[in-house]
């Protein structure tokens, strides 16, 4: 560990690790030296998995040695890319079986950018072989898997990181250091967040013989088996509830991880929600296109609101938190943040930090988030200094469970129509056997869901 001695005091909860990141990544993260190279591999190199691997690759001194993917045209054109991308040249060996991946390869570090349907058994597998993981967001679909994935993680010692990189995004270290800690919000009673993206996918597309390419059946995995109306990547398959939990589940859970982060929050004490297919009824889409959310805590409540239909009601900030102080507010997204004091004083705006010119390669890479990027990079060099030096990383799988799960018991409040208080450590929703049995989804054979006394 003589090349990388980050002192560990740096990475402990909060901005603390972040800023600590920042300063360190300001000296120049291209020379980042660790004490080994880590071999890597992905599991879902669609296009937020092959995102996550890139920015790894610019941080860190890593040999990707493995993809794995059940669409063979998408796994093949992966190992081009990470190809030109790895400083060895070489191409990983591509894997169509995740598990025979694992069992024929010593991996240090593997990625999971499959869908939410997938993620509690490939990440619970990959510990258990071994490798430190990082998960994309939502870390599951239902409760009790993301249980078993933060057990997981104890048992065997591995350190998992969340895609939550809002928690290492510049311009809201920045908010969370300057202006929430140093108090010029005053005492936080009330936080909306919001999204009004467009992003309900609905549609009617026949149903189709499934391409040679891909494997189906080994996409659909646990979930249910929906007849194959076309290539599920991106998108489609985020419009149905059997593989996510919907737009609460994709995009609440980034913000409400973030507010959590600032606020210093625990599990909520209460959630309700409302909400439905209330619009955009045409179309095979069975998530909601109307919801809304709360999550409750001692005087303050967390409130959701998303709508795939009409317009933001800040147009300078459709997907957002607002922390609303007795001494000022806070609107901040991806994209900036606007502090607005009560009365007299000064209002502060930043925006988001680019890297195009330290990144050249950004520039030409499909379908990136440069705006996500610098948070990204941050984030994995957090996760590596967590692996090197011990500890938590900041977006630990048991902070990643609290926001995923809490989304997924606002769905259970939405369909029973009543609110939910869940006992962490009971496992169950406090009086109430209809919400508990909706707390693990049933999965198809003859896969086994995971237990989290048994993993």
């Amino acid at each position: 560990m003589d090349n990388f001695q980050l002192n560990r005091r740096h990475f402990l909860l909060g901005t603390s690790a972040s800023l600590a990141l920042t300063a360190f990544s300001a000296k120049g993260m291209k020379n980042l030296k660790l004490a080994k190279t880590y071999r890597v591999a992905l599991i879902g190199t669609g296009w937020y998995g092959k995102s996550d691997l890139f920015r790894l690759i610019q941080v860190a001194s890593v040999e990707v040695v493995a993809l794995c993917d059940v669409d063979k045209n998408m796994l093949e054109a992966a190992g081009k890319l990470v190809s030109q991308r790895q400083k060895s040249g070489k191409v990983p060996k591509l894997y169509g079986d995740y598990k025979k991946m694992l069992a024929e390869n010593q991996l240090d570090i593997v990625l999971i950018g499959t869908p939410d349907h997938w993620h509690a058994l490939q990440a619970i597998d990959a510990v258990k072989a071994g490798a430190h993981v990082y998960v994309q967001k939502p870390i599951s679909v239902d409760v009790i898997e993301g249980e078993a994935m933060v057990a997981a993680a104890r048992k065997y010692g591995k350190v998992v990181q969340v895609g939550t990189q809002r928690k290492s995004t510049p311009h809201l270290i920045d908010a969370k250091k300057n202006i929430v800690d140093a108090g010029l919000l005053g005492k936080i009673s009330h936080v909306e967040m919001c999204c009004y993206f467009h992003m309900r996918n609905n549609g009617n597309p026949p149903t189709e013989p499934v391409p040679a390419f891909l494997d189906y059946e080994t996409w659909t995995g646990p979930a249910p088996l929906r007849p194959y109306d076309g290539l599920p990547h991106i998108r489609w398959w985020r419009t149905f509830m059997e593989y996510g939990n919907g737009i609460t589940g994709d995009m609440c859970v980034h913000m409400f991880d973030t507010v959590r982060w600032m606020l210093k929050l625990g599990w909520p004490t209460r959630i309700s929600s409302q909400g439905g297919i209330f619009v955009q009824k045409d179309g095979k889409s069975n998530i909601s296109d109307t919801q809304s959310a709360v999550f409750e805590y001692p005087e303050l409540n967390c409130v959701w609101q998303h709508r795939t239909w009409g317009t933001p009601n800040n147009p300078a900030y459709p997907w957002s938190l607002t922390l609303y102080g007795d001494k000022g507010t806070l609107w901040a997204s991806t994209m900036a943040y606007d502090f607005i004091p009560q009365g007299k004083g000064e209002k502060i705006h930043k925006d988001v930090v680019y890297e195009k010119e330290k990144y050249p390669e950004d520039n030409t890479e499909e379908r990136i988030e440069l705006n996500a990027a610098p948070a990204t990079r941050l984030h994995m060099l957090d996760f590596i200094a967590a692996i090197e030096n011990g500890g938590r990383p900041v977006a630990d799988i048991e902070e990643g469970h609290i926001s995923t799960a809490s989304c997924i018991l606002a769905n259970i409040s939405m369909k029973l129509g009543r609110p939910v208080v869940y006992d962490p450590k009971k496992r169950e929703v406090v009086g109430d056997r209809e919400a508990t049995a909706l707390l693990q989804r049933p999965y198809r054979q003859p896969y086994k869901h995971p237990d989290p006394a048994k993993v």
